[in-house]
């Protein structure tokens, strides 16, 4: 970890504190001409993307945005959006990703909420940022993306996108540091309103260094990202490729697989970051072997855990890839790996801690817990979060005090269990945990059952209230084309391979199941 620290530091020395947008300058001054970014089948250098990354902070500086402030940015993945990400941070103000599937009254209250002071938005998205502007008094200035003749009613304080930095001038010393927040992102608000997880530089820079560190990238990587840059799994592809000197594939979404796959094909990708609905569809299509992807060396999963039927058959769909179960959250950004090698011994865990980190499970008491028990994740490190954006209740609930005098820990609301050798096992949140007959359910351990039966798509199991049982156990069943059972099959197979109070007392049949942004299964959305 240190030496690659080190190798960072236009010093080299070990008391320099990396910040987010030095991961571009370093690597620009390093590689100028290397492609740092593919992007709608153009292709960027280093060098242009840091040029037009200054022009952008200059404009920025030019309208009045200054250290601290915060800019929302509403674009689709576009080599615009990378270029805002670095440009804000370099001006010392802190990037707010929204997600360009968001409505105008959530984009309303995240700008509000933020008091943002600035918002960088495509044109073609007009139709849900401009009424939301008229709702926010804080923001004055637009910079847009895209055609703007086109917009409807460009706003007297908006402006284009520069082009070039053919008149940057000489930038001010930055005042910025590692305490500093580099970015505030919004949580899916599933529960309430959403809240807007605070990261400083030092959180965002240590993620990236020890996720970068276990997968083991560098200049030489490949790397597509098909996920939203709104999304942190995606916003750390940019991060961790501009750290590298790599190259990023940015494709709008996974929305076409098979354009994705013919752009991976083409360039030679050797790491492919996905969640589990993309790892789905691929299993699922027909005609992979028509596409050369032997340069594949690096896959990665999060959001959620892939079943171990899931896990075989993505393996077998990439041979000459290493496969990273992983487990993470906003908070924090990643927490776990398993290593590619502890597949075969334990398929279902999700590793351990990464580096320079400290992970363990605690009671309902918060008695920290041996191997070998289920409780809830703690995490200790300078990954983790400041807190949420002005909710200091909200925040008391996640950071607690940890062992050392004025340290903050993160508790995770998520359940885990351990193996007699400490690895990680997830159970469930906290919150879905189904109480069925006096006894708690975990609901991935049903799913899990579920996915044995041979076209099993997707399966989400959920609680429902129950007179007699207090929660009945439901699940929600893809079926692949060509296979149908009835709802006894489904539970008679539960009943073969789990207690009995843990067999679905429901079963229903659907076309799909309702997910985030993000990829995960939206169970709110089932009941």
């Amino acid at each position: 970890m240190l030496r690659q620290w080190d190798s960072l530091s236009p010093s080299g020395n070990d008391s320099f504190s990396m910040l987010l947008h030095q991961f571009l300058d370093l690597s620009a001054s390093r590689h100028p001409d290397k492609c740092a970014l593919i992007c709608e089948g153009q292709r960027h250098t280093y060098r242009e993307v840091a040029d037009r990354t200054r022009a952008l902070a200059q404009l920025m500086r030019e309208r009045g945005i200054r250290r601290g402030d915060r800019v929302a940015l509403f674009m689709d993945n576009s080599a615009e959006m990378v270029a805002a990400i670095f440009a804000v941070l370099r001006i010392g103000a802190v990037f707010m990703p929204v997600n360009p599937m968001t409505k105008r009254d959530k984009l309303a209250y995240m700008l509000n909420d933020a008091r943002a002071a600035a918002l960088i938005a495509h044109v073609d998205l007009s139709g849900v940022w401009e009424p939301a502007l008229q709702e926010c008094a804080t923001v004055h200035t637009v910079v847009l993306a895209g055609q703007v003749e086109e917009c409807r009613a460009v706003p007297a304080y908006a402006v284009g996108y520069p082009s070039s930095s053919a008149t940057a001038q000489a930038e001010p010393a930055s005042e910025t540091i590692d305490q500093d927040l580099a970015a505030i992102i919004y949580t899916s608000g599933s529960t309430g309103d959403p809240k807007g997880v605070m990261l400083t530089h030092l959180n965002m820079v240590s993620a990236a260094n020890s996720v970068s560190s276990y997968l083991e990238l560098d200049a030489t990587d490949v790397i597509v990202c098909v996920l939203p840059l709104s999304f942190d799994y995606g916003l750390y592809q940019v991060l961790m490729s501009a750290k590298m000197g790599a190259t990023l594939v940015l494709e709008a979404s996974f929305a076409f697989p098979r354009k994705v796959l013919e752009s991976m094909a083409r360039e030679k990708v050797t790491v492919f970051p996905g969640v589990p609905t993309i790892f789905t569809t691929l299993i699922h299509m027909q005609g992979l072997d028509g596409f050369d992807l032997r340069s594949l060396r690096t896959i990665t999963n999060t959001a959620a855990a892939l079943s171990e039927e899931h896990i075989r058959r993505v393996r077998s769909l990439f041979p000459t890839a290493r496969l990273f179960s992983m487990y993470g959250l906003t908070e924090c950004k990643r927490v776990t790996y398993l290593p590619p090698e502890q597949l075969d011994i334990r398929p279902t865990s999700v590793g351990r801690g990464m580096p320079n980190e400290e992970v363990w499970l605690v009671d309902e008491e918060g008695r920290r817990l041996p191997n070998g028990h289920t409780g809830e994740l703690v995490i200790r490190g300078s990954n983790v979060m400041r807190g949420y954006w002005e909710k200091p209740k909200e925040t008391a609930e996640r950071l607690r005090p940890g062992s050392l005098p004025g340290e903050m820990v993160l508790y995770s609301g998520d359940l885990f269990r351990t193996d007699d050798e400490g690895w990680l096992y997830f159970v469930a949140r906290k919150d879905d945990i189904i109480k069925s007959r006096g006894e708690k359910v975990s609901p991935r351990e049903v799913e899990n059952a579920i996915y044995g039966l041979e076209g099993v798509l997707e399966a989400a199991v959920i609680g429902v209230d129950d007179e007699l049982l207090g929660q009945a156990i439901k699940a929600f069943v893809v079926l692949k084309e060509g296979f149908t059972y009835s709802e006894r099959e489904v539970i008679r197979h539960c009943l073969g391979h789990l207690e009995n109070f843990m067999a679905p007392k429901f079963v229903e049949f659907v076309d799909d199941l309702p997910v985030t942004n993000t990829g995960k299964i939206r169970k709110s959305g089932l009941r």
